[in-house]
């Protein structure tokens, strides 16, 4: 009977101490309640300890979420409609407002936190057009968002990680519309770059066309030039010649012309008999 009343209260100090013990992993927040009141909420990694029965703990996942929001249209500065696929990713900052305001419920967060991220969405992009958004670096905007959503989501008791633009998609009718303009846009700077280019090829053909007029008339001139300078020295080459004996170049030049016009076998030539031009026949006779 002893030993019964002995098991009993040492089984009893066992669970007593199981139920007093209680423990917080790296991946999670824990708060801790007497009689239905927080006590507690900024508990370390580790072992922790509470009254039996008096004291009880809940605990939440503290590593981060993802919020994967449906497609949302927003309006831009040009009243155009822009469909917008976005996520968004967070986690519990303050485990004590995170349980007061949303009831320690994901889903009721991610509802809250939806509606903030997009009155955010909605007021950025109304200040920006479509170009605008389309070139804009999604950094800018990512930065722009965390920083306006910060301070509501942390009303939420959440921590705002990172907000990321998945996608920016135009309605059929925008896209259509913004299509013809950027191709209008497009054939104007065509258009502007070939005139550009004729103008530039014209002034490239008429320089070379004048370059060539220039050459050729200095290559003509510079020609004309040694040919009067062979000519002169021809000339003074054969006076030179002459001058040394007029007999015998008279000769060497009669003998040069029978050799090219008797060349020719049907050749003839009418001439009169006594012409000079047989002296040298009529001597050799």
């Amino acid at each position: 009977m002893i030993q019964n009343k002995i098991f009993v209260a040492v089984a009893t100090l066992i669970f007593l101490s199981m139920m007093s013990v209680f423990t917080v992993s790296e991946t999670e927040k824990a708060i801790k309640f007497r009689l239905g009141e927080i006590v507690k909420d900024d508990y370390e990694p580790g072992i922790h300890f509470k009254w039996p029965f008096i004291n009880n703990v809940k605990k939440f996942d503290a590593r981060i979420q993802t919020m994967d929001s449906q497609p949302e249209r927003f309006l831009t500065a040009e009243k155009k409609n822009v469909i917008v696929d976005s996520y968004v990713k967070w986690r519990i900052g303050n485990v004590k407002t995170f349980y007061t305001v949303v009831a320690g419920d994901p889903s009721q967060a991610n509802l809250r936190l939806d509606q903030i991220i997009k009155d955010a969405f909605r007021s950025e992009f109304s200040k920006r057009t479509i170009k605008q958004l389309v070139s804009t670096d999604r950094k800018v905007i990512r930065e722009i968002l965390i920083k306006n959503s910060k301070q509501i989501s942390a009303d939420l008791g959440l921590q705002i990680i990172d907000v990321q633009v998945k996608r920016i998609d135009l309605p059929p009718d925008v896209s259509n519309s913004v299509f013809l303009r950027m191709e209008a846009e497009q054939a104007k700077v065509a258009r502007k770059l070939r005139s550009e280019g004729v103008e530039k090829a014209e002034g490239i053909r008429s320089d070379a066309d004048r370059q060539r007029v220039v050459a050729l008339a200095e290559s003509f001139r510079d020609a004309e030039k040694l040919r009067g300078e062979g000519d002169a020295k021809s000339s003074e080459i054969y006076a030179t010649a002459y001058g040394a004996d007029v007999e015998f170049f008279s000769f060497y030049r009669s003998m040069n012309a029978y050799k090219n016009i008797f060349s020719d076998a049907n050749r003839m030539i009418v001439v009169e008999p006594n012409s000079d031009f047989f002296k040298y026949f009529k001597k050799q006779q």
